[in-house]
């Protein structure tokens, strides 16, 4: 597999996490209450800086040839 075929599948597993933390953020806000909440928010959050990491990655190491 080509280093640009691999940082577009890395790339992918960014947005992913993205959209997980956007999901896991509406449903402890409007879904879930009390301990359960919490848990599923610091998920979120975790999957937000770590997409957030990996696309900050992808961006700043430049094109491949």
């Amino acid at each position: 597999m080509s280093q640009s075929m691999l940082n577009m599948w890395i790339s992918f597993a960014g947005m992913g996490l993205l959209l997980l933390a956007m999901g896991l953020i509406l449903l402890s806000r409007y879904k879930l209450k009390g301990f359960l909440s919490g848990i599923v928010t610091v998920l979120a959050y975790i999957s937000l800086i770590a997409g957030a990491l990996i696309i900050l990655y992808i961006v700043f190491s430049g094109p491949t040839a």
